[in-house]
């Protein structure tokens, strides 16, 4: 590992690079996380880094995009979201392309490897530029979308058909899991000669062996011996009404004097001008009042670093309940910090959590999740063994050296 290490450092030594990190909205999700680290990893390396993003608020995003470890900059945030509430995709597209051509003729950056993500749509912009184009893609953006209706189905057909076409035109293509490289393949039929890397994301472990600041007397866990926590963005597709009727269940299963020293709490991501966030927090929270658990749930809204690290520092397990989740993060944090997972059994998770080991992979219902977490509550031993096994399998696996690495050997080449 050393002798390839010190291969790479001289390697990148002689081929210092100006990169340039095109993304459509820098708040605080996976995809974030993912090109920050990225980022740091080619600033570590000595390249020089800086973001163009077509939104960031220094209230929702991430410590190094504020701090000015990280340059940012904003363009075409004034262009509307949404045309009367639809259209989202189509507003995306044409906020990239204004990026893009912000980046390309007026920003004066000249960069050598321009590296984007989410959006596809602006990389023929891109291109008139001589910089090489890296393109991360976290998941095919046509399968996001519901398509409900002949009009919609109008409405995504040339979306679609860009999103493919323009994907191609990439010099290098990206993918976050096994699991998204074949899903690439099923759903760009045109694109099969195009060589997939995988990167998976990673942890940048010193930010989570920070000392833990602050507290959680405010969120009422006096008497409360076991606290399951879920961390997600307030989104349908993310199923966190799965965890709140796997807790129902599971305070059916418990006696009532050991029910009521379980609690949990649900944190994610909400940001106020997504109308999704706010329905589905709404949601949520009704849910809760409707199975009668509200004395047993707790929900944050947009966490800071700090406290999502001492949340998962004081609880049993890490509730994840993405079906199909492309990769997910959050299920190494929850390793590293020597927490156990239980997970949805399809998509990234079965390329990060070991069964039996590290957590439990279950089918995506409340029974199962249910049972799941009962065995925590029976054995208290369980959850530190397996917390242990996972802090050794992320170290192992997943640490931000092996990402540099990747990172550095993609963009140089």
């Amino acid at each position: 590992m050393e002798s390839s290490y010190s291969v790479l450092m001289l390697m990148t030594a002689e081929c210092r690079m100006k990169v340039v990190f095109l993304h459509p909205d820098l708040g605080i999700g996976g995809a974030e996380r993912l090109v920050v680290d990225a980022a740091l990893a080619l600033k570590s390396q000595g390249h020089e880094v800086s973001f163009v993003t077509t939104h960031h608020h220094p209230g929702h995003c991430f410590e190094e995009t504020k701090d000015g470890t990280l340059t940012v900059t904003v363009v075409g945030d004034w262009m509307p979201r949404s045309l009367f509430g639809a259209c989202y995709a189509m507003c995306a597209y044409i906020r990239m392309i204004m990026a893009a051509f912000y980046l390309v003729f007026c920003s004066g950056l000249n960069p050598d490897v321009i590296f984007c993500d989410q959006i596809s749509a602006c990389i023929p912009i891109l291109k008139i530029n001589k910089a090489k184009i890296v393109f991360y893609c976290h998941f095919p953006d046509q399968l996001l979308s519901q398509r409900q209706g002949w009009l919609k189905k109008l409405y995504r057909a040339p979306l679609d058909w860009l999103e493919e076409w323009t994907t191609g035109m990439a010099h290098t293509v990206l993918v976050n899991s096994k699991f998204t490289a074949e899903v690439f393949r099923q759903t760009f039929q045109s694109l099969q000669n195009v060589q997939l890397q995988v990167l998976y994301p990673s942890l940048n472990f010193s930010a989570f062996d920070c000392p833990l600041e602050g507290d959680l007397s405010d969120l009422n866990l006096k008497g409360v011996s076991w606290v399951f926590l879920s961390i997600n963005r307030y989104e349908r597709k993310k199923n966190l009404g799965l965890a709140i009727q796997a807790l129902g269940r599971l305070l059916s299963i418990l006696t009532p004097d050991v029910g009521k020293q379980v609690h949990l709490i649900i944190a994610g991501g909400c940001d106020d001008r997504v109308k999704e966030n706010l329905e589905v927090f709404r949601e949520l929270q009704q849910l809760g009042e409707d199975l009668g658990l509200t004395e047993s749930l707790n929900f944050l809204k947009s966490p800071s670093d700090k406290l999502k690290h001492l949340l998962l520092h004081s609880c049993t397990a890490v509730l994840y309940t993405p079906e199909n989740e492309h990769f997910g993060i959050v299920p190494l944090e929850a390793m590293y910090m020597s927490r156990p997972v239980i997970a949805a059994n399809s998509g990234g998770p079965l390329e990060t959590v070991i069964d039996g080991e590290t957590g439990f992979l279950c089918p995506p219902h409340p029974e199962n999740f249910a049972r799941a977490m009962e065995k925590y509550v029976k054995d208290r031993s369980l959850a530190r063994e397996m917390g242990e096994n996972g802090k050794n399998h992320v170290r192992q696996h997943f640490s931000f050296q092996h990402f540099v690495e990747q990172i550095s050997r993609a963009v140089s080449k």
